[in-house]
């Protein structure tokens, strides 16, 4: 089992001199110390203490009355947070503009300290700085792969296949892939940001050569079940907004992201220019209709 707690920086300090170093140094640490059934590990520059272990709910709660509520979710296997997991995750699905990005990235349980000392986390949370940053940090570290459907080729498969088809169908590739590149080694789990019923994702599956179902897990919020979800979370979000980058270059303006009313206006101003939506946006947004209503009034 794993439990994370931020502590105030004099309790850190406190813990520094109670529990001292022992061993070699995970990156970014300051004390390391291994104990009967526990590892504790401190991160000065976020003030957060990893126990792992089976002792590491009792050991964490000595600092931490909440400690017991930051352990491994239920309903994973007991320890999971500590295993070496393939995770995959997307982004876009709910903005108009933009591609849908899926990623899979695989942490071995050897690289879990190290990846979780770089500040790795749902990628929601992180600015476009820390992203590209903690992406590139990520992807040289541990293997993934990435399956990006620009609006041009999204638009394309969703006349056959709906939204939740087209995630599960990427995440499927995406996975097949990282296990392709890391095989002989095997995970010891998978685990897919959950966003829907499991036995619905591989209906969604069915037909497909190759279909992964060994030892694969579902959470919602799974970045906070294991830092390989995380990992995928911040991976997809970066190769997200370098091709959001590259559509607003050509576009001649800033695409922004969700589907809100600004997106609907630079979607008319899109159509007013003569550019082809379908370039840039997933079509079958209710924005579409929308932005060509709005188009039509500044032309009158």
């Amino acid at each position: 089992m794993q439990t994370v707690i931020k502590v105030s920086p004099t309790t850190f300090d406190k813990m520094a001199d109670y529990y001292g170093n022992s061993g070699k140094m995970p990156t970014g640490a300051s004390f390391h110390q291994k104990k009967a059934g526990v590892t504790i590990t401190g991160y000065p520059k976020s003030h957060k203490v990893m126990f792992q272990g089976q002792r590491s709910t009792s050991e964490a709660a000595k600092w931490s009355p909440d400690a017991a509520t930051q352990s491994d979710p239920a309903g994973l296997p007991a320890g999971f947070a500590s295993w070496s997991v393939l995770g995959s995750d997307e982004v876009g699905v709910g903005s108009y503009f933009g591609p849908l990005t899926v990623a899979a990235v695989y942490v071995a349980r050897e690289k879990i300290q190290e990846v979780t000392a770089m500040g790795v986390k749902d990628s929601k949370t992180l600015s476009d700085p820390e992203i590209i940053k903690l992406a590139h940090r990520v992807m040289k570290l541990c293997p993934y792969h990435i399956v990006n459907l620009d609006p041009a080729t999204y638009n394309d498969r969703i006349r056959r296949y709906n939204q939740a088809q087209l995630k599960a169908l990427c995440h499927n590739f995406a996975l097949s892939k990282v296990l392709t590149k890391i095989a002989p080694t095997k995970p010891q789990g998978i685990l897919i940001d959950q966003f829907e019923p499991a036995n619905t994702y591989f209906r969604h599956l069915q037909g497909q050569k190759q279909i992964i179902k060994q030892n694969v897990f579902f959470r919602v919020k799974g970045e906070q079940a294991h830092v390989a979800v995380a990992a995928a979370s911040v991976v997809a979000r970066y190769y997200s907004l370098t091709r959001m980058d590259a559509l607003s270059q050509q576009a001649g303006l800033t695409l922004p992201i969700g589907a809100g009313h600004v997106v609907d206006e630079v979607a008319a101003k899109l159509l007013r220019r003569g550019l082809n939506l379908a370039d840039f946006a997933k079509l079958h947004f209710a924005n579409t209709k929308k932005a060509t209503q709005l188009a039509r009034l500044k032309d009158h």
